[in-house]
């Protein structure tokens, strides 16, 4: 008989929530008609957390994807009226990306939709286990190198 495989168990579950969860958020973006893809979101939430518009460069290294597929996705929020190409002031020949009035409506709505697909995930849990929940997924996400001091106990 084998032991159990408690590890296997908890990654197996984690791979179905993350599918849940995109699920349910591309049928509340879908709901709201954005015409944005789940790429091209992910593009506009980078775009937001630069004070001043980012080269193309940087985008590629921040979404850690080749640059090809940056030029690809600014196209078409390019395209949609949702970001614009701009020169930069002290290099005329670098080109920064920032996001137009439509570009940032779109991302009130984004993050509208991943609320509300998070309230919609979150609905079978108390107060009490969603704090567990959080401090959870902070532990998974800053990983152990996150300034606590860790210690496994045997």
């Amino acid at each position: 008989m084998t032991a159990p495989d408690p590890d296997g168990l908890l990654a197996e579950q984690l791979l179905r929530l993350t599918r849940r969860v995109h699920r349910i958020q591309k049928r509340h973006l879908e709901h709201r008609d954005l015409g944005i893809t789940p790429a091209q979101s992910r593009l506009l939430r980078t775009l937001a957390h630069y004070g001043s518009p980012p080269r193309m460069a940087d985008l590629a290294e921040r979404l850690e994807v080749v640059p090809r597929a940056v030029t690809t996705l600014v196209d078409g929020l390019e395209a949609a009226g949702k970001v614009r190409r701009v020169p930069d002031p002290a290099n005329r020949r670098v080109i920064r990306i920032e996001l137009t009035d439509d570009g940032h409506e779109a991302l009130r709505e984004l993050r509208a939709a991943r609320r509300s697909a998070a309230e919609e995930i979150l609905a079978p849990l108390a107060d009490e286990q969603r704090a567990v929940l959080g401090g959870l997924l902070d532990t998974l996400v800053d990983g152990p190198d996150s300034g606590r001091d860790h210690h496994h106990t045997a």
